[in-house]
């Protein structure tokens, strides 16, 4: 991996434990790095925000229906039971937060974010820039599984 690689890396990964922390109350842990084998969602509901500046990427925030649900839940302070429009809107809103925490961090590379797109289904397929090289980041938590999925390119940085 190139420098701008391992320089991203490290604050979208502390952006998902911050924002687990203090807005959902919930203590994540890694447990894994590696390249993606293909461009599957890991889990069936995914944040997905596009990144653009001076790098272009995608980052991915890949549940389960449980963590989702959960999520959902906590911030809505009300239980839900199923995958729905709200559940949906409240991982586009985690998938934010992460981004943006990240992208404060980021400041030196100028990125702009897209707005969250959300997808629910198995095997979803997900789209990151031609030469990126997308990493899978594993994470479990009470609720279940989680995942980091991210595929940068910086075209002119050395």
């Amino acid at each position: 991996m190139s420098a701008p690689d391992v320089d991203y890396i490290n604050p979208v990964i502390a952006g998902l434990e911050d924002a687990f922390s203090t807005m959902l109350n919930c203590k994540i842990e890694r447990t894994g790095l590696g390249l993606m084998e293909n461009n599957l969602a890991l889990h069936p509901v995914s944040g997905i925000i596009g990144i653009s500046g001076k790098g272009v990427g995608t980052v991915v925030l890949s549940m389960s229906e449980s963590v989702a649900i959960n999520v959902a839940s906590t911030m809505l302070m009300t239980e839900m039971k199923e995958i729905d429009d709200d559940v949906m809107d409240a991982v586009g809103e985690i998938t934010n937060m992460v981004c943006g925490a990240a992208k404060a961090k980021l400041a030196q590379y100028s990125l702009s974010m897209s707005l969250p797109n959300v997808l629910s289904g198995k095997e979803c397929r997900l789209h990151f820039p031609q030469n990126s090289h997308p990493i899978s980041i594993p994470f479990k938590c009470a609720w279940g599984a989680l995942a980091l999925q991210i595929g940068f390119t910086f075209p002119g940085v050395k």
